[in-house]
C-alpha cells in the first residue's frame, strides 16, 4: 500500500509541473528560434510590422495568405503560390524555399536541422 500511495504521489507532482516544464521549454525554443532568426533573416526582413525590407515583414506571418504584405512587390510566383503560412508550410520554406515555390525572388536559405525549424517557427509564431 505505501509503494502505491508512493506511485501516485509521485505520477501526481510529474503532472502538476509538466506544463511549468513545457513552457519552460518551449520559451528556450522561442529565444533559440530568435537567434536562428537573427542569423539567417534579419539581413531581408524586418520585425517592425510598418516596415519592409529587401524582403517582406513577418510580423503576422503565422496564419497569413502568402504574397499579402501590402507595399511589397512578390515574385509571380509567390502570388500565384495559393499558399497560408502554416507551420508545416513554414518548414517547407525554410529547408527549400525553391522546391515550395519555384520562381520566388527570394534567395535560397535552407535550414535543414528540424530541431532548428522547430525553434524558428517556434519564434515566427510569437511575432504578432
Amino acid at each position: 500500500m505505501k509503494k502505491l500511495l508512493s506511485a501516485s504521489l509521485t505520477l501526481t507532482v510529474a503532472l502538476l509541473a509538466a506544463p511549468l516544464v513545457y513552457a519552460q521549454d518551449q520559451g528556450m525554443q522561442e529565444a533559440a528560434g530568435r537567434q536562428l532568426f537573427l542569423h539567417h533573416c534579419t539581413a531581408c526582413h524586418s520585425l517592425d510590422s510598418s516596415k519592409n525590407a529587401f524582403g517582406p515583414s513577418l510580423i503576422g506571418v503565422m496564419g497569413r495568405p502568402a504574397g499579402s504584405v501590402p507595399r511589397f512587390a512578390y515574385s509571380k510566383a509567390m502570388e500565384a503560390s495559393g499558399l497560408t503560412w502554416t507551420a508545416d508550410n513554414l518548414r517547407k520554406w525554410i529547408s527549400n524555399n525553391e522546391g515550395l515555390v519555384p520562381g520566388t525572388r527570394m534567395r535560397h536559405v535552407s535550414i535543414t536541422d528540424p530541431a532548428e525549424q522547430d525553434y524558428l517557427i517556434s519564434f515566427l509564431a510569437t511575432l504578432k
